[in-house]
């Protein structure tokens, strides 16, 4: 197993859509709650959620490709780029 950082931006103008399908996106990472750890929205210059930021642990970069591409924003086109890198923990807590 290894760590991944995605690092999903919005594209211009998904924040209604991105609020309308929050609800869903929420129950689905509860389903992956076993492999993330940590993940949260990511706000622009005025408050306004614009992307999200997750690190997963997988088998490889494919498995958290699958995780962001199961991800109801991802199949509904809220986030207009996602990057996966792997990661390493060197400081800090997952808490």
């Amino acid at each position: 197993m290894a760590f991944f950082a995605v690092v999903c931006a919005d594209k211009p103008g998904a924040l209604d859509q991105r609020l309308a399908l929050r609800p869903t996106h929420v129950e689905y990472l509860k389903t992956q709650e076993p492999i993330i750890r940590v993940a949260g929205p990511l706000f622009d210059a005025e408050g306004k959620m614009c992307g999200s930021v997750f690190v997963v642990e997988a088998d490889d970069i494919s498995g958290a490709k699958a995780f962001s591409d199961n991800d109801p924003f991802t199949k509904a086109g809220v986030f207009g780029a996602v990057k996966i890198n792997a990661f390493t923990k060197t400081m800090g807590s997952w808490s």
